[in-house]
């Protein structure tokens, strides 16, 4: 009696799993259909404020270290539709880097929270100028200071002088950077190693060491880091290394000065209309910038200054500590480190054979996933790349994905 009433348990069982997966089948079948009958998608800038920002970038070069007032585009800083509420009333703020760029926006954004602004920049007078004009235009001061961060000294004098003028210093925000691209490691020398590394991680360290003795408790910094620091760049092997060193410098700092009230965060930008990149890379290669982005266009300067206001005061963000806080359009391309997509030979026009761990022959030259449209170029083995067939009709790659500069 037992046996059989274990025997009838069993076909139940093989009975319902069997439903299940012809259930389970009959499911699969009506996606299959929607995704046979499916167009592709053509992949299209995303817009999600009010105002639409610029899609097509010019194709421009710049000598470093660039200057806004002579890009054919003009980035967009002005954050029209931000209205100021005073959550940095009263403060004294030093924003390195602030002639252009976000540095600029960040300025502006922070006068109209009511904080006077020290513009800290290399030799960019007539951008630094401007700059000032609209601190000034938002009712508050502004100090205009020349000078190299990879020169502690120069730090001290400067962050004494804004103590001396503004009477404080609360708010520090370390922008100012250098990036110089480098197709291979073999071509990235010792000098151009060392303007990398003296700019983006000394000249952070020397210019919060400098401001410390005059910060008090509800002080901030704020660091600018980068998606290369989190997701590294081929061609910025050094830069993506120096905004990794300052995402950890950010957290390490935000535990050392916990006790001392002081807040430490970061912001790591995705890519971002500047002149520095235009004082990078060719001029071709400019007017590609930000189309391997999620929405598939740069993100102009005022569309990060907020995060900083954010960051800085401690009306928004007192129990904020040790963050970085990534602003790249979404997690999409440059939030991920692979990529895993199905090519179909029907669209193609070579055959494909996989290897061990490479492709020798390209089975297709545009992947869709979702609603991007990856190009995979024919030049191959692509070092780094894994295939494997899936089934008759498609094969799956996986391929690093290429992180363009967040700023």
């Amino acid at each position: 009696m037992k046996s059989t009433r274990t025997s009838r348990a069993k076909a139940s069982g093989r009975s319902q799993a069997a439903k299940t997966a012809a259930r389970q089948r009959k499911l699969q079948d009506v996606i299959e259909r929607k995704d046979a009958s499916a167009k592709p998608k053509k992949k299209t800038a995303t817009q999600t404020g009010k105002k639409r920002q610029p899609v097509r970038m010019p194709a421009q070069h710049q000598a470093k270290p660039g200057n806004e007032a002579d890009l054919m585009l003009p980035p967009a800083f002005e954050a029209r539709d931000y209205a100021g509420s005073g959550k940095l009333e009263g403060f004294a703020a030093i924003v390195t880097g602030a002639d252009s760029g976000i540095g600029r926006a960040v300025a502006v954004l922070f006068a109209r929270e009511g904080a006077d602004v020290a513009v800290l920049y290399l030799d960019e007078h007539d951008d630094a100028r401007e700059t000032a004009r609209w601190i000034e235009k938002e009712g508050r001061r502004a100090l205009l200071i020349s000078g190299d961060v990879r020169d502690a000294r120069f730090c001290k004098r400067a962050v004494d002088k804004v103590a001396k003028t503004f009477g404080k210093v609360d708010v520090l925000v370390n922008n100012a950077g250098f990036q110089l691209h480098a197709d291979r490691l073999e071509d990235l020398s010792d000098e151009h190693l060392q303007e990398t590394l003296q700019t983006n991680v000394a000249g952070y360290v020397y210019m919060a060491r400098a401001c410390l003795p005059h910060m008090k408790r509800g002080a901030s910094i704020v660091n600018c880091g980068s998606v290369t620091g989190l997701f590294g760049s081929p061609k910025l092997i050094d830069y993506s290394a120096t905004k990794g060193a300052v995402h950890a410098f950010t957290k390490a700092l935000a535990a050392n000065l916990l006790e001392r009230g002081i807040r430490v965060n970061a912001v790591a930008p995705g890519p971002v209309w500047t002149p520095f990149n235009p004082a990078d890379k060719p001029a071709k290669e400019v007017a590609e910038f930000g189309k391997d982005s999620a929405m598939g266009r740069p993100a102009q300067p005022e569309e990060l200054s907020p995060a900083f206001v954010f960051l800085a005061s401690p009306v928004m963000s007192s129990y904020v500590n040790g963050i970085v806080l990534p602003v790249m359009g979404g997690p999409k391309a440059e939030a991920h480190d692979s990529l895993q997509a199905v090519l179909h030979p029907a669209t193609a026009a070579h055959t494909y054979a996989a290897g061990r761990n490479r492709i020798r022959q390209l089975a297709c030259e545009k992947a869709h996933v979702g609603d991007t449209l990856f190009e995979l170029r024919a030049a191959l083995p692509i070092p780094g790349c894994r295939a494997s067939p899936t089934r008759a009709s498609a094969l799956t790659v996986e391929c690093p994905l290429r992180v363009e500069s967040g700023h």
